[in-house]
């Protein structure tokens, strides 16, 4: 995982849900595409259900919905290398950094604040 820790932005988008069962995590990654491609600075936050977005080996959900393995090859393209986790979340799933499509730096709780605190803009998916 990342140690490169950057709690600057213009966007921080928190995302939350599992990659199946709503459309709120691809929601919350096209807005950070959609930022980055206007030229902002964007940084993912994964918590609670959200740090399944992460995991190797997705297929389709119920319903046929998409995995997020394709939209997550597309962040680098967006300059979106600003990837943080909920360490937690990692363990409540028995997931670890070997289970990720995607380094991302952990997030202690105390950490939390400032991480928000540095970006203009916050949104939750």
């Amino acid at each position: 995982m990342s140690s490169t820790v950057n709690f600057s932005g213009d966007l921080l988008v928190i995302l939350r849900h599992a990659p199946h069962g709503s459309s709120w995590l691809r929601e919350g990654l096209d807005t950070a595409l959609v930022a980055a491609a206007f030229g902002q600075s964007v940084s993912l936050l994964f918590q609670s259900d959200g740090v399944l977005a992460l995991t190797k080996g997705q297929g389709a959900g119920p319903l046929a919905q998409k995995g997020t393995a394709a939209t997550l090859d597309m962040l680098a393209m967006y300059d979106i290398e600003s990837l943080y986790l909920d360490p937690e979340a990692l363990e409540h799933f028995g997931l670890g950094e070997q289970d990720l499509l995607l380094p991302a730096a952990t997030l202690d709780a105390a950490s939390l604040p400032r991480l928000i605190a540095g970006h203009r803009l916050v949104l939750t998916f």
